[in-house]
């Protein structure tokens, strides 16, 4: 049964030893722009490459430090590869109940020490505990321009 919740793949995030290395093959292989930007995000201690292919948003993600959440995934497996897929949702606490019902549990958002919905820089989100074919899942509800301009005003995480 679909999830009636389930919108889009808001973005994919792949676990990396290297960002500016996985950037560069990105870059070769499928035309990824030159100037696309490595940040450095200090609270959570990833270097992120943001950039859009096919209408979706990929994340190349290097823990700054060793055993941080990337870093840690990458030993576990033994190999880099898809961390998370966000899936961009109608309504979080319908799409958290649908779930939950079906068997999930919550995860621990790592950047913020929070379980269950909170607010993120681009809208309310959660993980789910249960990989799927080993990767996570996370769930956003993309905020309003109301939502949006409260949480600059706050600035939740």
């Amino acid at each position: 049964m679909d999830n009636p919740q389930v919108l889009s793949i808001k973005h994919m995030a792949f676990a990396v030893r290297d960002v500016e290395k996985a950037l560069e093959a990105y870059r070769r292989f499928l035309g990824v722009p030159a100037d696309t930007e490595i940040r450095e995000y200090p609270r959570s201690r990833n270097k992120v490459a943001l950039f859009t292919l096919g209408g979706i948003e990929y994340q190349l993600c290097q823990s700054m430090d060793e055993g941080g959440r990337f870093d840690e995934w990458i030993k576990q497996r033994g190999h880099e590869g898809l961390h998370h897929i966000c899936y961009e949702v109608r309504d979080l606490d319908k799409a958290l109940e649908h779930a939950l019902a079906n068997g999930a549990q919550l995860r621990i958002c790592k950047a913020c020490g929070v379980y269950g919905k909170h607010p993120h820089p681009e809208g309310f989100i959660a993980f789910l505990d249960n990989d799927a074919a080993g990767v996570e899942i996370e769930f956003m509800q993309v905020y309003t321009e109301a939502e949006l301009e409260e949480y600059k005003r706050v600035q939740g995480i």
